[in-house]
């Protein structure tokens, strides 16, 4: 456990391209490959643990809630365009 007078330090690593090597992290698994394991990974987690089951069924019940309501939102107040004040933001034409 550190005291009040010792100081933390936090290094930022930061790169233009997150799967280069240079930046030590490489997907091994990419489009549908990595879907594919994905979903393989929670179709384990849910027959292994009970408890991820819950969580996992919770979690989607919240998302499908949020997304219903974020739908019917849109449906029945869409935007106008007197709502958006830059309509071309590039300016282009």
């Amino acid at each position: 456990m550190t005291g009040l007078g010792h100081s933390l330090r936090i290094e930022w690593v930061a790169s233009v391209e997150p799967d280069s090597p240079s930046s030590g992290r490489m997907s091994i698994f990419k489009g549908t490959a990595g879907l594919i394991v994905a979903v393989a990974v929670v179709a384990l987690l849910l027959i292994a643990f009970p408890a991820y089951r819950l969580f996992f069924f919770v979690s989607v019940g919240i998302g499908v809630i949020v997304a219903a309501i974020l739908f019917l939102w849109h449906k029945y107040r869409p935007l106008k365009d007197k709502d958006i004040e830059n309509k071309r933001p590039l300016g282009l034409s």
